[in-house]
C-alpha cells in the first residue's frame, strides 16, 4: 500500500511542477524514479522511447508504464491518477479565470518567466537523452566508445522529418527496422 501511494504522489508532483508539457517533465521523472532505484536512466530512455511511441499523451504514459512495472495494473492506475490530477485542477482553473486575468502585468511576467524555463528543461532532456544514446559506457562507466549506430538512425530521422518531410509515424517505422537492421545483422 505504501508504494501505491508513493506512486501517486510522486506523480502528482511531476504533474503538479511540470509546466510546459511532455518533454519539459523528463528532467524530474528521471530524477524521481532513479533516485528511488525503480528504473536505471536507460530504463527511463526506454520508458520515454515507449511513451512516445505509443497512442496517448506521453506524461500519462509514462506514468502508466512506470506504474506498471512497480505495482502491477493498480500501479498503473495510481501513477496516472496522480500525474493528471494536478493538470486537471490547474487546467479547470485556468479555463476559469485567465481570461479574467491575462493581461495583468503580473501574468504576463510569470509566462514570460515560464517561457525559457520550459526550453531550459526540454534542452536538458535531451542533453541527457542523446549522451545515453550516443555515447556507451562499459565497466563502470571507466571506457566510453561513440555509439555510431545511434548517430546513423539519429542524423537519417533528422534528415527523413525536417528535409525530406516524412510523417513522424513512418519516420518511426523506418527508425525501429534501421535499429534491427544496425543493431541485430551488423
Amino acid at each position: 500500500m505504501r508504494i501505491l501511494i508513493e506512486l501517486f504522489l510522486i506523480f502528482a508532483k511531476i504533474g503538479l511542477f511540470t509546466v510546459g508539457g511532455g518533454y519539459a517533465m523528463i528532467p524530474l521523472i528521471t530524477q524521481e524514479i532513479t533516485k528511488r532505484n525503480w528504473l536505471t536512466l536507460e530504463g527511463v530512455i526506454d520508458i520515454i522511447a515507449i511513451s512516445e511511441m505509443t497512442p496517448g499523451p506521453f506524461a500519462i504514459n509514462s506514468a502508466t508504464f512506470i506504474g506498471v512495472r512497480q505495482m502491477g495494473l493498480i500501479g498503473g492506475a495510481a501513477a496516472t491518477i496522480g500525474v493528471v490530477v494536478p493538470s486537471f485542477i490547474i487546467v479547470v482553473l485556468v479555463a476559469k479565470y485567465f481570461t479574467r486575468v491575462k493581461d495583468h502585468p503580473v501574468v504576463k511576467a510569470i509566462l514570460s518567466g515560464l517561457r525559457p524555463a520550459v526550453i531550459g528543461l526540454i534542452s536538458s532532456s535531451t542533453y541527457t537523452i542523446a549522451r545515453n544514446a550516443f555515447i556507451s559506457r562499459t565497466a563502470g562507466n571507466l571506457t566510453m566508445s561513440i555509439n555510431w549506430r545511434s548517430i546513423v538512425i539519429f542524423v537519417l530521422a533528422l534528415a527523413g522529418i525536417m528535409k525530406l518531410k516524412i510523417h513522424p509515424a513512418l519516420m518511426i517505422l523506418i527508425c525501429a527496422a534501421l535499429g534491427i537492421i544496425l543493431y541485430v545483422w551488423i
